[in-house]
């Protein structure tokens, strides 16, 4: 009997329709464009973006606190790292370049990295661990700038010029979301250019890509990776980006790589529009989002499915959890629920 009532509940369960997502805007209307989220756990999130502006949520986006940050009340922060409720670096973009820590949850503010050079212009951090972190920028005399921590953001040093990747000309890399740095292995990052030309980076590797290039605002946008060291592997990523001066146009705006970025494949149905930011929830599931709206996939990114016309910057999971939560202009903060 006990097995006769067990698969008439196997069999109930795989007739139960799946669980399909949706974004509920949690928040908007703060004068701010976000391109900045980290997502420590499902209840701590923070934000950042222009106007010198910080948010964070210590019960997973039901409330909100902004701060403007004092003295930087005209800084775009473009990304931010967030630890716990009481300590974040923010990333302030161009001249000068800043980098910004808090100890006590945003109310006061240290500058920890100051560059002045001219060109200087940041674009995305990424952190192994609580200590270990890197910080990328836009070329300088003709390669990227690169800097790196290794006391949770206390100190930063620049990586000596003649060891920097050597760049393109007309070749960059886009202060998007801040994700078009990822964590590689327990040594190594690996990041993604845009622009005249539109290449991967990894360790001595110089890798050009597929995706839409040739004009300034084309290229990849994001990078993410998903059997990281963590996972023994590195080997599977997918890349976003296309032309944000078209943000409807699927043209050549994402590629898959099961080989650590050797060899690339377009999807069959690919994402609907410029997407600046990608996100592996597993193996199978991601999200993109961008200017007209989020994308899902849940087959690794090979078909990919409109889910919101809601526009917004940067998506990203909890370090340590399960909640997925988006940003954008305006303001806007949003989450993906399950239906």
């Amino acid at each position: 009997m006990r097995s006769i009532l067990l698969f008439l509940f196997i069999s109930l369960v795989k007739l139960l329709p799946a669980q399909t997502p949706s974004v509920e805007v949690l928040t908007s209307g703060t004068r701010t464009s976000i391109r900045g989220l980290s997502v420590v756990n499902d209840n701590i999130i923070w934000v950042s973006g222009s106007n010198g502006t910080v948010g964070k949520s210590n019960n997973g986006g039901k409330n909100w606190k902004w701060i403007t940050v004092k003295g930087f009340e005209k800084t775009d922060f473009r990304d931010i790292e967030a630890f716990d409720a009481s300590n974040a670096i923010i990333m302030g973009i161009a001249e000068p370049a800043y980098i910004l820590k808090t100890m006590d949850g945003g109310e006061t503010w240290k500058v920890v990295y100051e560059n002045k050079t001219k060109g200087m212009f940041l674009d995305a951090m990424e952190f192994w661990n609580e200590q270990a972190g890197i910080v990328i920028g836009d070329p300088i005399d003709g390669r990227f700038f690169i800097s790196r921590t290794f006391d949770g953001g206390s100190t930063w040093q620049d990586i000596p010029f003649d060891k920097r990747p050597v760049a393109d000309s007309g070749e960059a890399c886009f202060a998007a979301s801040g994700t078009n740095i990822r964590v590689l292995d327990k040594d190594e990052a690996v990041f993604v250019s845009g622009g005249l030309k539109s290449r991967l980076y990894k360790r001595d590797e110089i890798i050009s890509m597929p995706i839409i290039q040739g004009k300034e605002t084309t290229g990849a946008n994001s990078i993410s990776v998903w059997d990281t060291y963590k996972r023994k592997g590195g080997k599977n990523m997918i890349v976003v980006g296309g032309d944000f001066n078209a943000d409807s146009s699927s043209q050549k705006n994402c590629f898959i790589s099961s080989d650590g970025g050797k060899t690339w494949h377009e999807p069959s149905t690919p994402p609907n529009g410029y997407r600046s930011c990608v996100e592996y929830v597993s193996k199978t599931d991601v999200f993109s989002c961008g200017l007209n709206g989020v994308d899902y996939s849940l087959n690794g990114g090979r078909d990919w499915r409109w889910i919101s016309k809601e526009g917004f910057h940067v998506c990203r999971i909890a370090k340590i959890g399960t909640s997925i939560f988006l940003a954008g202009g305006n303001g806007k903060i949003g989450k993906i629920v399950w239906k």
